[in-house]
């Protein structure tokens, strides 16, 4: 059973940054695609980044563009997201998620899940 566990979440006013790490207890890590995704209240969840296997390819949604860096650490088991100026529209619970690939399809839901971290930016 894979587990993922999020960490890094927390308040920030606009403007700021939060790093996001994400991790994995899966020996088949470094063989997977890793992606971050968020839900904000009353809405549905929506894809943020993904990253392939070895890292070598990196996708994000538009409205994070230039502001968020997804990146991963094989030999730690770790996924993080970077995210700088921040924005109270960014405020969600940020989830990463895995799936048996190597680069992320977001037609396709993620084979396992995180619990989430919850991202707070005040105006």
């Amino acid at each position: 059973q894979v587990q993922l566990v999020e960490s890094g979440g927390g308040l920030v006013q606009a403007g700021g940054s939060l790093r996001l790490s994400c991790a994995a207890s899966t020996r088949t890590f470094s063989l997977n695609a890793m992606g971050w995704f968020r839900q904000a209240p009353g809405k549905e969840r929506e894809f943020v980044a993904a990253i392939s296997w070895t890292g070598s390819t990196t996708e994000y949604t538009g409205s994070v563009k230039g502001r968020f860096t997804i990146s991963r650490d094989n030999a730690k088991n770790m996924v993080y997201l970077q995210m700088n100026s921040l924005k109270p529209e960014d405020t969600a619970v940020y989830y990463c998620a895995q799936q048996h690939r190597a680069y992320y399809d977001t037609g396709r839901e993620g084979d396992y899940w995180g619990q989430g971290t919850l991202v707070t930016v005040s105006s």
